[in-house]
């Protein structure tokens, strides 16, 4: 079967993560073949297809996206329940690539869930990373429990309230970490203000970054050019970039970004 044809999925089971966040279980093969950090476009019947990374990698035989609610889309995502079918194409896109020995992850807000499937490679490798979870509030953060069970006192939260950990935003826990600690690699996913400023400074210091970006994704396959950053097609050529292709979009990477309509906005998270 091609990744890109849609399948019909039923959902096996839904599961509600914080505030306004669902985790849609579903078996499918390929999806359970993918890597971390790779996508899948998920069809809500009847109202449109939205880019998902996938939180779960064929644990239990089911793989897993997680939606917040945030548009008319991910809101009927959000409202299906165990049984209901989405469609699914995909995996899409170039993946997280394991590397180094004392790693780095930072995930803000639901950033969490392209880097889940992450740490589980890298603990089944060996590879034991520090990881910064932020949110705004305790109750926001994403993942704490499953995180927590495979990471123990190596999982970092931060709020920007100081509900629970450090009091502040993810990127500066991130940047303290970085003075005080050694890390050979720096793995990111989150709101893209949060990791421009992580990436200035991990590269200052000369550690090598992957980070996983968001743009306006339709086609999926490098076709129609809405998710273009800089050179890239963020579909085909991310959503992960490593330190030498962020370089390259330096001046674009927390800036601005290209909308629905095809007109450039201000990043503004």
């Amino acid at each position: 079967m091609r990744a890109e044809a849609v399948r019909a999925r039923r959902l096996a089971r839904v599961e509600r993560e914080v505030d306004d966040v669902r985790t849609l279980y579903f078996g499918d093969m390929l999806c359970s073949l993918a890597s971390p950090g790779q996508y899948v476009m998920v069809w809500a019947p009847g109202v449109d297809e939205v880019p998902m990374s996938l939180s779960t990698i064929g644990r239990e035989g089911l793989s897993s996206v997680t939606v917040r609610s945030v548009g008319e889309a991910t809101e009927a995502l959000c409202g299906l329940e165990a049984g209901d079918e989405i469609g699914v194409r995909g995996p899409f896109g170039n993946g997280f690539s394991v590397q180094g020995t004392s790693p780095l992850v930072v995930a803000g807000g639901t950033g969490a869930a392209s880097l889940a499937p992450l740490v589980e490679e890298m603990l089944g490798g060996g590879v034991e990373p520090t990881f910064v979870l932020g949110a705004r509030s305790v109750d926001r953060l994403l993942f704490r429990e499953r995180l927590g069970r495979l990471l123990g006192d190596r999982l970092v939260p931060a709020t920007d309230d100081g509900s629970c950990g450090f009091r502040g935003l993810a990127s500066e826990c991130a940047s303290t970490m970085l003075e005080e600690r050694s890390f050979d690699i720096v793995y990111m996913c989150g709101p893209e203000l949060m990791m421009a400023s992580v990436f200035a400074e991990a590269d200052g210091m000369g550690i090598p970054v992957q980070a996983s970006l968001e743009r306006h994704i339709k086609c999926a396959v490098g076709l129609c050019g809405s998710c273009g950053i800089g050179p890239y097609r963020v579909c085909a050529d991310g959503p992960v970039f490593a330190s030498d292709q962020l370089r390259t979009v330096r001046g674009e990477l927390g800036r601005r970004r290209m909308g629905p309509s095809g007109r450039m906005v201000e990043v503004d998270h």
